[in-house]
């Protein structure tokens, strides 16, 4: 009489076969979890950088033209603010570009013109 059950490598199979499944499931959690980090962080940068765009329409000057770096916090988050304001060929106008990082790699650039008041 033959003895019923599987044998060892039929064991082994199975487990590699559950095994590339795991991995392939942590695999798309730990994307979709870096996902969602950077969308965050892309909303945060956003409004750090809306805020200072929204600000400097609000000064009703002109903004001097040069480098600023500031600090940005959202939501317990710091963030590196760097505006650079440029002249245009209209003397009138100041073209904005606002950088937002987490203090290792870019999260967002926004470019605006702002305009004498």
């Amino acid at each position: 009489m033959r003895a019923r059950g599987f044998t060892l490598i039929e064991v082994l199979v199975a487990l590699g076969i559950v095994a590339i499944a795991l991995l392939a499931g942590a695999q798309a959690t730990s994307a979709l979890t870096r996902n969602a980090q950077r969308q965050s962080d892309m909303l945060l940068g956003q409004l750090c950088a809306e805020n200072e765009l929204v600000r400097m329409r609000l000064s009703r000057q002109m903004p001097p033209v040069g480098d600023t770096t500031l600090r940005c916090e959202q939501a317990g988050q710091a963030f590196n603010v760097t505006l650079v304001v440029r002249p245009t060929p209209n003397p009138s106008f100041r073209r904005a570009d606002v950088k937002v990082s987490d203090g290792r790699y870019p999260v967002l650039s926004i470019t605006s013109i702002i305009g004498r008041y």
